[in-house]
């Protein structure tokens, strides 16, 4: 099982950035899947999941800003980030699990997970 993410980078107050992670080795449309991210000193956090049929969860602090998605067709997972904010600073992580429940925050509810991509927010 692999799960690649990519996209991360500098980017200024209040600008964009596309997260995306291919997978490989699962039955991807069979996998809740989700995006974590972990700042310097900081725990692992949740940031948002997607469910098999596409039901979505955010941390409050992402709420509005930031939107999940899933291609199915092309194993693909993807977190769109908008007004970014320096403490979005972070290395982000994606996570599957066919067992997970979508709505639970826990980082032990994902077997697999990606290598993570730097995302920096600068001021």
């Amino acid at each position: 099982v692999q799960l690649q993410a990519s996209g991360g980078g500098l980017v200024q107050t209040g600008g964009s950035r596309r997260l995306s992670c291919a997978a490989s080795g699962i039955i991807f449309s069979n996998n809740v899947m989700g995006w974590y991210r972990q700042a310097p000193g900081n725990e692992r956090e949740l940031v948002a999941t997607i469910s098999t049929g596409g039901s979505t969860n955010y941390a409050d602090s992402v709420k509005g800003r930031f939107t999940i998605s899933r291609d199915n067709a092309k194993n693909t997972v993807f977190l769109q980030m908008d007004s970014l904010k320096p403490e979005d600073t972070a290395v982000y992580y994606c996570a599957a699990d066919a067992d997970a429940f979508f709505l639970s925050r826990k980082v032990e509810s994902y077997k697999y997970w990606g290598q993570g991509t730097l995302v920096t927010v600068s001021s």
